[in-house]
């Protein structure tokens, strides 16, 4: 259960955003005190030694190229020489966008091995407390899990609370994409749970991926749980402001770009995750077709035409969700700005019925879900609006399958 769940401390979020608060942080260093100063993460060591690595006697690649150039670089390895590099370079490998897929995939399995053996060895470590241990315990189950046969890791980092995304179906073949950006509280340990599994990312996008088989069998799809961003964590400060989703967005914008294929891209954010649909939708690439936010404390714009996207906009909220009484305004870089299925926002609102609340939007069974489905597969038509003069639907055609 994330901070967003529920309703206790909605006071405190409130409070952030009254008027006081707002000339205290303008007045203060806090805001900039607030990132944390930290020396080379396992994942920077992997990209320095990158960069200070050779493939048969020549130099690889600057790590922060364009896709398309560390592709044909990839592209002009034999499966020696890349098997090396995922033996030398994995988090730098599993994280690289323009890396093949596979072999992303291959890279994140030795890196999460690596990282399951370190906290292995953090578990029996007496420098630290009781607590310390189990948190390392924990990691090293979460580690556990992510290693299972079959499951594809397409970003991994240890680091901190950690990032990483998870893709469910066949990404290169797919001819519909689909990307699940969760909010607050999203972490490596909250990456999947076994109580409420859809209220976490692995069960938004497997709930996702089987709502989309069931809406078109004959469309080939593909859905990533997308937890490759530092969320932000409970309602504080990092959640009242754009600074973590202006940090995703850039994130984002890079896993769209590097996505394989040309087919197009459905995004479905929810809660914070829509604050980072909601910064990034002006620099997406033009192959994201649709952006739908769920419970969302709005996306830093007063209408939806100031996304300066060309995707489809859409939003919905249960009757029932508490996200609805936070104050839906921006003001000193505080709040979030308009209500996304208010009638002067202008998306195309959508009907959650079943929901039952701030987490229970890809809860299978509901509406929410079958209209995310519906979006994903590109069957505009048959989604469920809020409202039953079906104005969600206005000037769409009966199927959008490319």
């Amino acid at each position: 259960m994330t901070s967003f769940d529920t309703s206790p401390q909605l006071n405190v979020w409130r409070a952030l955003l009254a008027l006081a608060v707002v000339f205290v942080m303008l007045a203060t260093t806090g805001w900039t005190a607030l990132r944390s100063q930290r020396g080379d993460t396992p994942l920077q060591a992997s990209l320095s030694a990158w960069e200070d690595g050779r493939i048969a006697g020549r130099r690889l690649p600057d790590p922060q190229s364009g896709p398309a150039k560390l592709a044909r670089f990839f592209g002009s390895l034999g499966e020696r020489d890349r098997a090396s590099l995922v033996r030398k370079y994995a988090l730098a490998v599993g994280n690289m966008n323009g890396a093949p897929l596979e072999l992303r995939y291959r890279a994140n399995r030795v890196a999460l091995a690596e990282a399951r053996d370190v906290e292995r060895e953090r578990m029996r470590d007496k420098r630290l407390t009781p607590a310390g241990q189990h948190e390392a315990g924990r990691r090293m189950h979460r580690f556990e899990d992510l290693l299972e046969k079959g499951r594809h890791i397409l970003a991994f980092d240890p680091e901190g609370s950690g990032r990483v995304a998870e893709v469910f179906g066949d990404l290169r073949e797919a001819e519909r994409v689909s990307v699940v950006v969760p909010g607050v509280d999203t972490d490596l340990l909250t990456f999947q749970r076994t109580h409420r599994p859809y209220s976490a990312p692995v069960g938004m996008a497997k709930a996702l991926y089987a709502a989309e088989k069931r809406a078109s069998p004959s469309t080939r799809t593909a859905v990533i749980a997308w937890a490759d961003y530092t969320a932000p964590s409970g309602l504080g400060i990092d959640s009242a402001t754009a600074m973590r989703a202006e940090d995703g967005a850039v994130r984002l914008d890079s896993l769209v770009r590097a996505l394989p294929g040309t087919a197009p891209v459905s995004l479905f954010c929810h809660s914070y995750g829509s604050v980072v649909c909601g910064v990034a939708a002006h620099g997406l690439p033009d192959r994201v077709s649709d952006i739908a936010v769920a419970g969302s404390p709005g996306m830093r714009v007063e209408k939806a035409a100031q996304l300066r996207t060309g995707a489809r906009v859409w939003a919905m909220r249960d009757a029932d969700d508490w996200i609805q009484d936070v104050p839906y305004l921006e003001l000193g870089g505080l709040g979030h700005g308009a209500d996304p299925v208010s009638a002067g926002f202008g998306a195309r609102v959508l009907s959650a019925a079943g929901a039952k609340g701030h987490a229970g939007y890809f809860e299978p069974g509901t509406a929410s879900l079958f209209n995310f489905a519906e979006i994903g597969v590109g069957a505009y038509r048959s989604v469920h609006c809020a409202h039953e003069d079906g104005v969600c639907r206005t000037g769409l055609s009966g199927t959008a399958a490319a």
